[in-house]
Order: C-alpha cells, then sequence, then structure tokens
C-alpha cells in the first residue's frame, strides 16, 4: 500500500477531503489544491459550502483570488454530502474540539466526524486528524470507530495519523503553507506516506514523531507553554498595579537579556481557539491518571480572573471620578482576541463586556473588524465610528483589543478617562488620563 500512495501522491493523482472548512480547514484546502490535489471541502454550514462553490472567501488568511482560480479551474469544491469521501485518497479532519458547559473535552465533532468517514472508508485511503486534542484520542477514539465502521483494519487496509493545526489568525509571516508541521501516525510507512503528503503541499519542515499521542500532546504543550508563561505576567501585573511599578516597563527591561528569557505580556485574558481551552484538555485526561496537572491548573486559575480583575480598576477609576460602575457609559475597544483580525473567539472582552453588565455598566464596543457579537444570545453591534461626540461622553473608554488600525492619539485628546489593558497608546505623547494594566 505504501508504495502505491508515494506513486500516487508523487504523480498528484491523489485526491483529498477536507473536513471543516473554518479556520484551519479552509487555508489547507486551499493549499492542497494549490499544490496540484484535486480537493472537496466538506463542511456542515451550507453557507460555507455555498460561498467557496462561488469562490468568496471568508477567512483572513485565504487570498480571495486563489479561492476564485481555484474553484474556476474544479481543483476545489465544496460540498455537505459526507459520500464523497468514499472517492478519496486523503481524508484531512479540521472541525472544532470545544469544551462544555462542565469544562471539560467536547470531542463530539471529532467523533461524528470519524462514525461519517467509516461508512464510506474504502481500503487505501490516508486519514488524519488536525484538531487540537488530550493524547490518545487518534487510537483510542479515532481508530476504534474508524475500523467499527468499515471492517477494515488500521496499519494494513487504511493509515491513520494525527498531525496538528498551527494556525495563527493574522500572523503577517507565518501562514499554513511556510509553518512547520508535525506528523505522528500509527505505524512508520503511515509515517511516511503522511509525510510524504504535507512536504508536497507545503514549504517548511516536517517532523516526524514516534506516535499520535506524541504529536497531540505536542500540540497541547504549545499552547500550556504560552498559557503559563502569560499567567506570570499577569500575575506579575497584578503585584506591579500594588507596588506602583509599570509592569510593560519591567517586560522592556527583561527582554534586553539575550537569551534565558522570551517576553510575555498582561493583558484582560487569553483568547482563541488554543490557549483557553488546550490546557483543560490535558488537565481532564492527566485525571485519568491519577495526576494533578497542579502548576497547569493554577496558570488557568490566574488568566481565568484577569477580565474580573479589569473590571475591578475600572471600578477604582471611576471612583476618582465618583463615579460607580452602575449606570457608568463604558466604551471598549476591540472584542477580537487579538488585534488586527475578526475572530472573537474566547475572546476575554466578552468576559469583561459580561462583568460589566452585572454591575449596571451602560456597555458599548467599537472594533473595526467585527461588526456584531453574539453574546448569550443577545447580538450586540459595534459603534459605527469613533467620533468626538462618542468618546466625550463615555466615563471611561477601555483598551481590550490592540488594533493598529485605530487611532490612539484622536482617543486621548478626546476621552476623560482610558483604561489601557494593552499597552496600545505606548506611543501617545499626552497619557494624562491614561491608566495602563
Amino acid at each position: 500500500m505504501k508504495e502505491l500512495m508515494l506513486k500516487k501522491i508523487k504523480s498528484l493523482d491523489l485526491k483529498i477531503a477536507v473536513i471543516g472548512l473554518g479556520y484551519v480547514g479552509l487555508p489547507l484546502a486551499v493549499e492542497k489544491a494549490k499544490a496540484g490535489f484535486r480537493t472537496i471541502g466538506f463542511d456542515i454550514l451550507q453557507d460555507r459550502v455555498d460561498m467557496v462553490n462561488q469562490g468568496i472567501n471568508y477567512i483572513g488568511d485565504v487570498v480571495e483570488e486563489d479561492l476564485k482560480q481555484l474553484v474556476e479551474n474544479k481543483m476545489l469544491t465544496a460540498t455537505n454530502d459526507f459520500t464523497c469521501i468514499k472517492d478519496v485518497d486523503f481524508v484531512a479532519i479540521c472541525v472544532p474540539t470545544p469544551l462544555n458547559s462542565h469544562q471539560e473535552p467536547d470531542i463530539s465533532y471529532v467523533v461524528n466526524s470519524a462514525k461519517s468517514i467509516a461508512k464510506y472508508l474504502r481500503p487505501e485511503t490516508i486519514v488524519v486528524l488536525e484538531s487540537t486534542t488530550y493524547p490518545g484520542t487518534t487510537e483510542e477514539v479515532l481508530k476504534p470507530i474508524l475500523e467499527e465502521g468499515s471492517d477494515l483494519i488500521c496499519g494494513t487496509d487504511f493509515y491513520l495519523g494525527f498531525s496538528p493545526e498551527r494556525v495563527d489568525p493574522g500572523n503577517l509571516i507565518y501562514k499554513t503553507k511556510n509553518t512547520p508541521k508535525v506528523v505522528g501516525a500509527v505505524g512508520e510507512d503511515a509515517a511516511e506516506v503522511i509525510a510524504t503528503v504535507y512536504k508536497t503541499v507545503l514549504e517548511s519542515d516536517v517532523h516526524i514523531v514516534s506516535s499520535p499521542a506524541v504529536g497531540e500532546m505536542e500540540k497541547v504543550l504549545e499552547n500550556i507553554y504560552r498559557n503559563v508563561n502569560i499567567a506570570v505576567v499577569n500575575e506579575l501585573a497584578m503585584l506591579c498595579e500594588k507596588m506602583n511599578i509599570d509592569i510593560w516597563e519591567v517586560i522592556d527591561a527583561a527582554k534586553t537579556k539575550p537569551y534565558g528569557f522570551q517576553a510575555f505580556y498582561p493583558g484582560p485574558g487569553v483568547g482563541g481557539h488554543c490557549i483557553p481551552l488546550d490546557p483543560y484538555y490535558l488537565s481532564w485526561k492527566a485525571k485519568e491518571y491519577n495526576f494533578h496537572t497542579t502548576l497547569i491548573e493554577a496558570s488557568m486559575t490566574i488568566n481565568h480572573k484577569m477580565p474580573e480583575y479589569c473590571v475591578e480598576r475600572m471600578s477604582k477609576i471611576l471612583n476618582k471620578f465618583k463615579k460607580p460602575l452602575a449606570d457608568s457609559k463604558i466604551l471598549l475597544l476591540g472584542v477580537a482576541y487579538k488585534g488586527d483580525i475578526s475572530d472573537y473567539r474566547e475572546s476575554p472582552a466578552l468576559k469583561v463586556i459580561e462583568e460589566l453588565e452585572k454591575h449596571g455598566s451602560i456597555v458599548n464596543y467599537f472594533d473595526p473588524y467585527v461588526e456584531s457579537i453574539n453574546l448569550n444570545s443577545v447580538e450586540h453591534k459595534s459603534v459605527q465610528e469613533l467620533s468626538v461626540e462618542l468618546l466625550q461622553c463615555q466615563d471611561l473608554v477601555v483598551i481590550t483589543t490592540a488594533h493598529s488600525n485605530i487611532d490612539y492619539n484622536f482617543v486621548q485628546e478626546n476621552s476623560k478617562f482610558i483604561f489601557d489593558t494593552k499597552n496600545a497608546m505606548k506611543h501617545v505623547l499626552n497619557r494624562k488620563n491614561v491608566e495602563r494594566m
């Protein structure tokens, strides 16, 4: 089987399916199609399917002209019909892996995808999970579903592996095409074949590890590393505020050391599809081994309380003007989880809004990238523009996302007071009415 698959890859005869056309799946499908592989994208959302088939892009990291050309040349199509699996040689699963209401892993999208794939899985097919998950998912969950549902044997009739997505929305340097890839598979032959596919598609190194579990653990390590270090600076920021020390100046000084230090920055919390979720995936799995991830859980606690801490700081600021949180007009600048993107998944700004509304504040937001948000089944819309009148009538302006296309000098000149949680106003000369995290 290995030689046949390698021959198909070399001749670009491999037909590919990408399950899930979101922030991970669509860029991956586009790159596979650009490499010369006929690619089918699958998504349960009809509007995504329709947009792809019309060549309309909805993901920031995809170039719309590339998408249009691939669709016109019939190199990329989209569908919500799982029977397409019977006609492909390679299946990449790129579905969400959120947390449930109890902060436990919800891999139902992976499970449901696997069950659907199994119905149409044929011999000499490669299945790769790209969704972030806990160590053991590929072999303990995916493999039995695929084998039982297809009557095929993993390693003999089909190949199975894990290759974690590495997507950083808005990154101007590293995209899907040039970000190094990790591959772990069930068996050496599977690892070689899967790695060859990615080497053909990408302009980056492909690192093979000994098993899917190593790849799964590697992925959560990447984001737990960031979560823990962000928690350290968040805790120091809270201490520095009490000690009247500028945490931003401290970090700038520390990062002059050319070795042994990497700069991380405080903020109103952590957001996105990985950093707030991955620690929960690992801590949940660790309990199966009667092991408690003490440091990781402590970092989760610190980062989780940052929105509440920010609201406490806002309350102190308003108290200086003899204003309570209740009925105060507060404008948030930015609800995306990071600067210059439209993604607001798990954004700490949402938790800040919730906390302020609990205290009776009148909250609005401005975000040039996010027209509206759905918060607890209630739609909130961004104000249309940052006018002088809007800023002057606010009791407090809070910077929760550091977008680069906002005129912070204009904000400073026309606001009563500003609480900057992201150090976005570091280049503003007059900061008399600004308090930083």
